[in-house]
């Protein structure tokens, strides 16, 4: 026993002396699991008890408790003595600080704000919709058949019969147009959602903006004024516009329009998919079977509608060459704009 506790008094002067010489926290953090962690000396000390006679068993117990205490005692002393330290560092008030970031909008939203804006100057006014539509607003009500590819499953996300998210905006003619006469000039701006599989400029889920104004007397001449206008106050007097002739169900003439691409000056790249033109979207003359089913006299009024897809305007005005960056929610790549 007496070799036990000449060996807990040498322990107890080395392991002072130790604790005085520590000079910073992470050396006494290291110490003290050496001195009171579970695999030190202290702790062998500990499981010697069991190896003493019953007689000597308090002694060397009493022993192993005072040192353990007095280790504590000297390290939380240490402990005390350093975090006063820190708070005593004197602070350069000269130094410059640490900007905070400050968050901003989405370049998307952003560019919405901006078509917002624009069309508002030409005297549109703003309308919203729902997400999720039926199928009577997003498809029979723009004269869109049964058997057209845009309602197949391969296209379109269903929830239930008859329910799905909206393939484009422009469901929300048809309700303004069923809540107010004519003249009718709204933009909608808004998300849309179609089975496409993500690659350089397709989304399943995209942002669109659709355009109307009905009147007597519109006439495509009207439209190409109005996109060709909004195109070069989005990017320029040097952007090209045109019209290609198409089909669409809800329009009757119809056209796709592009505007030239910025990214490339018309070189060809991947965006534009070498052919130096960027697809934007679709418009026309409403076809008057839109008209009957809100209501209209299509002997009386005319108009046109127009969408256009904001995801590759945002990529135009920023030169960004993929649109899967705008979904990916990279703080790095946001905070650019």
């Amino acid at each position: 026993m007496n070799d036990i506790l000449n060996d807990i008094k040498t322990f107890e002067a080395e392991a002072i002396a130790r604790l005085n010489s520590v000079l910073d926290k992470q050396a006494l953090d290291a110490l003290k699991i050496e001195l009171l962690g579970r695999k030190g000396k202290l702790a062998d000390f500990s499981k010697a008890i069991s190896k003493v006679s019953d007689e000597m068993r308090p002694q060397i117990g009493a022993a192993v408790n005072r040192l353990r205490k007095l280790f504590e005692e000297h390290i939380a002393s240490k402990e005390q003595t350093f975090a006063s330290a820190v708070k005593k560092q004197t602070i350069d008030y000269t130094l410059p600080v640490r900007a905070d970031f400050l968050g901003h909008k989405h370049p998307l939203l952003q560019t919405v704000d901006d078509i917002v804006d624009i069309f508002k100057s030409m005297g549109f006014e703003i309308a919203s919709g729902p997400d999720v539509e039926t199928d009577y607003y997003n498809f029979d009500a723009l004269n869109t058949p049964e058997d057209h590819p845009a309602r197949d499953l391969s296209d379109t996300f269903y929830l239930k019969k008859g329910v799905l998210l909206r393939t484009h905006t422009s469901p929300v003619q048809i309700r303004t147009m069923e809540k107010h006469k004519p003249p009718v000039r709204i933009i909608a701006p808004g998300r849309c959602y179609r089975s496409d599989y993500p690659d350089a400029s397709h989304s399943p889920v995209f942002y669109q903006c659709e355009g109307l104004y009905v009147d007597e007397g519109v006439s495509m001449a009207d439209l190409k004024g109005v996109i060709t206008a909004f195109a070069r106050t989005m990017f320029g007097k040097d952007i090209k516009v045109r019209f290609r002739p198409h089909f669409f169900p809800f329009t009757e003439p119809s056209v796709e329009y592009d505007f030239s691409c910025v990214i490339c000056g018309g070189k060809g790249c991947r965006v534009c998919k070498n052919n130096g033109w960027l697809e934007i979207s679709g418009a026309g003359m409403v076809d008057p079977e839109v008209f009957r089913a809100v209501g209209y006299d299509s002997e009386k009024y005319t108009g046109y509608a127009f969408g256009m897809g904001v995801d590759r305007i945002t990529l135009l005005r920023y030169r960004i060459d993929d649109i899967r960056l705008l979904y990916e929610n990279d703080v790095r790549f946001i905070r650019q704009f």
